[in-house]
């Protein structure tokens, strides 16, 4: 199977509705009040509803209570959990479906730090002081190279014109949000349309 595509802080079901058209795999719905990304429970499960089962979806969380998630994540019928903050390995235990732990990073990302995770999959995002995601800011895609990632979500300033090398390395999925956007969370057609194109074609 191919690299998969994950198109995050979708905020508006014309958007699910075009990435699900352009065959998506995963679609991330945030809830971190900060975000201009961020949705109210009725927001997200309008755009849950036109998700339907066409593709999965994950939950962006961060610090956040545990009754706050669940919540979420039962409403929603989540596929995954995205924990994007400074969680400890209790916070990311004990969930009935997959656990995407964000190791946001100032450098490049080791073979160690992959494999000391303990949840189901790592997102390597890049580091900001005060953004959780969403930054733009990209990453050294040649420090990746021999690195094992079959479980691992690149993410962190990718866009149409690098994603094809993003997706060479064979991630288990590549991920974007700002590189594909006019604004926050209002995803650009023609931009959304070339990353999963060229993500799904890279050889």
């Amino acid at each position: 199977m191919g690299v998969r595509v994950k198109i995050c802080g979708i905020t508006r079901a014309e958007d699910a509705e075009l990435a699900i058209g352009l065959g998506v795999d995963i679609i991330g719905l945030n809830f971190y009040p900060p975000s201009p990304r961020c949705l109210t429970l009725e927001q997200a499960r309008a755009i849950r509803l036109v998700i339907g089962s066409h593709c999965e979806v994950a939950g962006v969380f961060v610090n956040a209570d545990r009754a706050y998630i669940e919540e979420r994540m039962r409403d929603l019928k989540l596929d995954y959990l995205q924990f994007h903050g400074a969680e400890d390995d209790d916070a990311l235990a004990g969930w009935p479906l997959k656990v995407i732990r964000v190791l946001r990073l100032e450098g490049n990302a080791s073979a160690d730090e992959i494999e000391r995770c303990r949840a189901d999959y790592v997102l390597l995002d890049t580091w900001h002081p005060h953004l959780f995601g969403g930054t733009g800011q990209a990453r050294s895609l040649d420090s990746l190279r021999g690195l094992a990632l079959d479980r691992v979500f690149l993410s962190g300033g990718l866009n149409p014109e690098n994603v094809g090398r993003a997706a060479a390395l064979r991630p288990y999925a590549v991920d974007v949000a700002s590189g594909i956007e006019t604004k926050p969370g209002i995803k650009d057609p023609s931009k959304l349309r070339s990353f999963i194109r060229n993500a799904t074609s890279a050889g």
